[in-house]
């Protein structure tokens, strides 16, 4: 079992930053691919990146390349979502999620998410 727990969100204006940290614990957490994903109202939970489990491998939607970064710590049960030039189409609920297969880009291939936080971008 895998519990996760994203931080971070909050409301931020147009072409700012934050960045997000999804905690992770359980005897295997270090040992999962982590992934980023988002859900704004009315519209279906979509990808935003993943990270293998040693983190030298990263993979991103085409519409955050280049303003956003997934990372993680040197334990490998945090992951982090940085999130630069902000837009207000980026406004959503951001949820992390776990499986062992890398990478993944569908959200019902995750085994594991978090309860999701709020990012709004003003314009």
């Amino acid at each position: 079992q895998v519990q996760l727990e994203e931080s971070g969100g909050g409301l931020v204006q147009a072409g700012g930053s934050l960045r997000l940290s999804c905690a992770a614990s359980g005897r295997t957490a270090s040992r999962y691919a982590m992934g980023w994903f988002r859900q704004a109202p009315g519209k279906e939970r979509e990808f935003v990146a993943a990270i293998s489990f040693t983190g030298g491998s990263t993979v991103y939607a085409d519409s955050v390349k280049g303003r956003f970064t997934i990372s993680r710590d040197t334990t490998k049960i945090t992951v982090y979502l940085q999130m630069n030039s902000l837009k207000p189409e980026d406004t959503a609920v951001y949820y992390c999620a776990a499986d062992w297969r890398y990478p993944q880009i569908a959200a019902q291939s995750y085994e594991y998410w978090g309860q999701g936080t709020q990012v709004t971008v003003s314009s």
